[in-house]
């Protein structure tokens, strides 16, 4: 009876040992039905002095960080935002969003310098939205992020955005309320903001990448596009954004190409390349010119056939190196005098997130909601080591800032200064960064494969002296991701 006694109370103890800890870790992963992302994790400070972060009530509100309110707008427009089943451009239905009727949406272009206006208007998507701005560095409040820099706009609401249209580009916009859904199933559309004085020798051409329910389209078709109807020898700059959860192919055909500009940025010094494939990022943008005729290949997507007699080709094997791409140039600040330096370690692991077991991706070892808030100060040079043991590709995207790329796998870069908003990061490979803390606020930086982001791979980057009073959940029903 003893003996009996014992075993039983050693199997009780052998089970508590094991399931203590498991109780104690799916707890932890569970959220509360309304949070701050300001309560999220750790702080981690990068070496840097450790200012007051959580919630300080004299410091700035993310709701004050907005363009300036007394300035009439340049460029003004309004967007209705819909739940219903629409034609893509090439005739097929699909069950998703539109903007204004359509997706993609209505593209919009601005001239360097302009104020933009967008009063958004949701009509009938009933988990609310948002815009964010993907790749423009606009005021925090002006981010559209749904519970960090905004409440989601419910059926019959609408919201006006607001910003300087101030670096020239190509970019898109896209909801960040249900991200991983809403984006996939269309509720976005272009961005172009062009200099002052462009080239009156360019033709400009969008080829906007989406996947709808499987149909890989450029601007909403199937396909090449009709041919660009322009004579012999006309300059042709193609902006290619890829609106996807994976990288896309891009070369060109029947005409030798350069890559002019790499997410919004010129690129230094390009010079002109044949049977080379640029490795378009998820999210990313890439402007490459051609010379008529000529044909832009945009992997299996279709193409942009530009003026007559351009044959297509085979994907060429070899990739075009941006690492050592164009020439160098002066950066706008010294990364060598970096006063803050974060990792940003993508592994996965079993676990709980939202208290579900299951293999999830981890940030520096954590699950989420305990992964680090990098805090920075106004004026921070800081440097930034991504690296990816994961076993899957990541295109990590940085909200409010461009970073430009110091090294991957520690060779150096040597061409032009190689700027990022969305960089993909495969398994196996680091990458280092950096960037000057210049827009204050507070800012996510999270995988856009937006199924995974869902899944807990993101961090936020946040100023110290900063608030924020939106919440994820709560009334608004806030799900950025």
């Amino acid at each position: 009876m003893i003996r009996e006694r014992r075993r039983l109370l050693l199997a009780l103890t052998a089970t508590a040992v094991v399931v203590a800890p498991l109780a104690w870790t799916w707890n932890g992963s569970r959220l509360p039905s309304t949070y701050s992302v300001m309560d999220m994790g750790y702080a981690d400070y990068g070496g840097g002095p450790e200012s007051m972060t959580q919630h300080d009530t004299m410091g700035r509100s993310v709701a004050d960080l907005t363009a300036d309110p007394s300035r009439k707008a340049d460029v003004s427009l309004t967007l209705t935002t819909r739940k219903e089943r629409f034609r893509l451009a090439s005739g097929e239905g699909v069950d998703g969003y539109t903007v204004n009727g359509s997706s993609p949406g209505p593209t919009i272009r601005a001239v360097e310098g302009q104020l933009v206006e967008v009063r958004l208007v949701n009509e009938s998507v009933p988990d609310g939205v948002t815009l964010h701005w993907h790749g423009v560095d606009v005021p925090n409040a002006e981010d559209g992020v749904a519970g960090v820099t905004q409440d989601a706009i419910r059926v019959g609401e609408s919201h006006t955005y607001r910003f300087v249209a101030e670096q020239v580009g190509t970019y898109w916009y896209h909801s960040h309320q249900v991200s991983h859904r809403q984006v996939q199933r269309g509720l976005l559309g272009a961005l172009v903001i062009t200099p002052k004085h462009p080239d009156p020798m360019v033709r400009d051409e969008i080829a906007l990448l989406h996947i709808y329910n499987g149909r890989q389209t450029v601007n909403g078709r199937q396909g090449a596009l009709a041919p660009v109807d322009v004579p012999a020898g006309t300059r042709v700059r193609v902006r290619v954004i890829n609106t996807d959860n994976g990288a896309a192919s891009v070369w060109s055909s029947g005409s030798p190409y350069k890559v002019v500009a790499i997410d919004g940025y010129d690129v230094n010094a390009p010079t002109p390349l044949t049977d080379r494939v640029v490795r378009l990022t998820a999210g990313g943008r890439v402007d490459v010119e051609v010379v008529a005729p000529a044909r832009v290949d945009l992997g299996g997507s279709g193409a942009i056939v530009i003026g007559a007699g351009a044959p297509g080709t085979r994907q060429p094997r070899q990739q075009v190196d941006l690492l050592s791409y164009g020439s160098p140039a002066a950066l706008p600040f010294d990364p060598a005098k970096a006063t803050r330096r974060f990792d940003y370690s993508i592994g996965r692991r079993p676990g709980f997130v939202h208290g579900r077991p299951g293999l999830w991706w981890s940030i520096n070892g954590h699950l989420f909601p305990d992964v680090p808030m990098y805090v920075v100060e106004e004026g921070d040079v800081v440097r930034m080591t991504i690296e990816n043991h994961s076993r899957d590709v990541h295109p990590m995207h940085l909200h409010g800032h461009h970073a430009v790329v110091l090294s991957r796998d520690g060779v150096k870069a040597t061409g032009s200064p190689w700027w990022v908003d969305s960089l993909d990061v495969a398994s196996g490979h680091e990458y280092e960064i950096a960037f000057l803390a210049d827009n204050p606020g507070v800012w996510m930086d999270h995988c856009h494969n937006l199924p995974h982001a869902s899944q807990g791979l993101v961090a936020h980057l946040m100023y110290a002296g900063i608030t924020e009073p939106f919440r994820v959940g709560g009334q608004a029903d806030n799900a950025p991701e």
